[in-house]
């Protein structure tokens, strides 16, 4: 082998490269500046004026090829369903009007820039070389048969419906024929300026379809939608199931956009059925009472309530994950039980009429106590009802609008109704709320409400009721106290005709048993009402006494002046003798003398007769 040989060839090789290759440049460099004396004078490659191709020509000769276009220019509208129509130069008064704008564009351009216009065109448009009436292209424009609104076919997405096996396929879109003006106006325009001939109008001026049937998101939808009508949502109530199938649900979807939507209307309606069906709250309670009978209570918010709106978000929420799926409802309000009692075995019973609590828990009786209701009398009874604990709160100050009562234990609910101590009062139960109860609430001794309270939370039922003949002895008691304590206060003012009301209060009040008489607050006002009486039978016995001597005193003085008879000189004797029987009475006997009046007139006719 002949290492130096070789390395001569290869070098000499090398040499004739570099050679080829300084040639080939010098050649492409000779190009390049050649092409770029030439390209300032003339416009560069692929350099399009107003739709005109001006490469490599003069501002000159593209005025001449600008005229030649606007001589007889006309505009092909190629419109859908292979119609066309066409708008001509003359109608819309085309013409051309050069100024130096063709100038301005050569001198703005760099020749040496022409091998990268090569790949990169450099487009104008100039409104000062082509004008045109833009009111008469809007006529001509709205004269279009195109335009005709009641001609356009609305465009319509692509879609699924179920096809004769129930099964879910595509509905290809209808494109439509409905113009967008806005974009029409301007493509028209846009024509028009750059003396373009043809304009496609399915390109951009037609309101199209949103969802064609390749759609990616709406074959996502074909196979959510069958999967759909597999699935099932089961409700639990208990011990009780509802069941939603999907081919129910299917029936409350529509396509939107290429998604699947519920329709929250259908959805809701069927959420408002399991409420009417499975809600307890507001509903009436029966209740087995303490007291062995049975009671319907009406009103009151406890209960098993769906939250309608977050349960339709719950349930938008399953259809969209699309798998079965078991579970309770979404509820608002929540009670103890699914059972023929919401309420449970856990419970606060009160009895109004009996002014008598119980409270169970996990059917445990925990609390028995007493206590005093609302001040009936001055019309704030305690609402009767099947009520939630609102809460719970330690050493509250509850405040209306004539008292502030600061109390340890606070259980409201309903409103602002609640249990709580008093410890204001020394005694509970009975009938001492029909004039002298609370504003509403439940009092309780210190003792119950701590244990109330220690034992409930919110939520527990307070079950409220009035039940007849369930009256305590102590609130007959009471009340047949207080009947006798309002009948003596109607006494009133004693006199001689207070006999039959103050014999009457006596009777009552000696009927009474001794618990009842020990709530008559006012009997020392009957006694005082008996004494009062018999010191005016007394006075008036006396009076009556006093008037009979008196009578009997003034009856011989009317006999003497009676035997006065007519007066004459005679007289004088019978008038004074008269006379001095009358003066020696007492005022009182001196008042029966019914004819005193004989004797005044006898005396002065016989004065007349002895001055005569």
């Amino acid at each position: 082998m002949n290492i130096s040989r070789d390395y001569e060839i290869k070098k000499m090789t090398g040499k004739k490269a570099a050679l080829i290759a300084a040639l080939v440049i010098g050649i492409f460099a000779i190009i390049y500046v050649v092409g770029g004396i030439f390209f300032q004078s003339h416009y560069l490659p692929r350099t399009v004026i107003n739709g005109v191709s001006c490469t490599g020509k003069t501002a000159k000769s593209v005025q001449e090829d600008i005229r030649e276009e606007v001589k007889n220019y006309k505009l092909e509208l190629k419109q859908r369903g292979d119609k066309s129509e066409t708008i001509r130069g003359d109608d819309v008064s085309i013409a051309v009007e050069f100024d130096d704008t063709l100038d301005k564009i050569l001198d703005k351009q760099n020749g040496f820039k022409w091998i990268v216009t090569l790949f990169k065109p450099e487009v104008y448009e100039s409104k000062s070389i082509v004008s045109y009436d833009k009111t008469a292209l809007k006529k001509q424009m709205q004269q279009l048969k195109c335009m005709d609104t009641k001609g356009m076919v609305a465009p319509e997405d692509a879609t699924l419906e179920e096809d004769q096996k129930e099964d879910y396929v595509i509905v290809p879109e209808v494109m439509g024929t409905t113009i967008d003006e806005k974009v029409f106006w301007k493509e028209l325009n846009s024509s028009v300026l750059n003396l373009q001939d043809k304009l496609d109008m399915d390109k951009k001026c037609y309101v199209d379809p949103k969802v064609r049937k390749d759609s990616k998101v709406l074959k996502e939808t074909l196979a959510q939608m069958k999967g759909l009508k597999k699935i099932q949502i089961t409700y639990s109530f208990g011990d009780k199931k509802e069941i939603l199938k999907g081919d129910e649900i299917c029936k409350w979807m529509s396509i939107s956009e290429g998604k699947a939507v519920v329709n929250e209307e259908q959805a809701t309606e069927f959420i408002k059925s399991l409420g009417s069906k499975y809600n307890t709250a507001y509903k009436s309670k029966k209740l087995k009472t303490s007291w062995g009978s049975t009671v319907t209570i009406t009103g009151g918010a406890y209960g098993w309530k769906i939250d309608n709106a977050k349960e339709l978000e719950q349930l938008k929420k399953d259809i969209a994950d699309g798998k079965d799926v078991t579970r309770d409802p979404v509820y608002s309000q929540t009670a103890n039980s699914h059972g023929e009692n919401d309420y449970g075995n856990t419970y606060v019973e009160i009895n109004l009429t009996a002014q008598h609590l119980y409270f169970y828990k996990d059917g445990n009786l925990i609390v028995d106590s007493d206590f005093v209701s609302g001040n009936i009398s001055k019309g704030n009874g305690t609402p009767v009802g099947a009520y939630p604990v609102t809460y719970t709160q330690r050493d509250a100050t509850l405040k209306g609008e004539n008292y502030a009562s600061d109390v340890n234990f606070w259980i409201p609910y309903c409103g602002n109704v609640g249990m709580h101590d008093a410890s204001w009062r020394n005694s509970f139960g009975g009938s001492i709320y029909k004039t002298s109860g609370s504003h509403g609430c439940v009092n309780l001794p210190y003792d119950a409400a701590k244990k109330i309270f220690d034992n409930i939370a919110a939520g527990y039922p307070v079950l409220v009721y009035e039940l007849a003949g369930t009256e305590s002895a102590k609130s007959i008691a009471m009340d047949q106290g207080r009947a006798v304590t309002n009948a003596i206060n109607g006494i009133g003012e004693v006199t001689l005709d207070s006999q039959g009301v103050i014999a009457s209060c006596r009777a009552q009040y000696d009927a009474l048993s001794d618990e009842a008489k020990s709530y008559v607050d006012n009997y020392d006002v009957l006694l005082a009402a008996e004494e009062a009486y018999a010191n005016l039978v007394n006075q008036q016995a006396a009076e009556d006494q006093a008037n009979a001597e008196a009578q009997a005193q003034a009856n011989a003085v009317i006999d003497l002046i009676n035997k006065i008879g007519a007066v004459g000189p005679d007289s004088g004797g019978a008038i004074q003798s008269a006379r001095a029987a009358y003066d020696a009475l007492s005022d009182r006997a001196k008042g029966f003398v019914t004819n005193y009046g004989v004797l005044t007139q006898a005396e002065a006719e016989y004065q007349q007769l002895s001055e005569s």
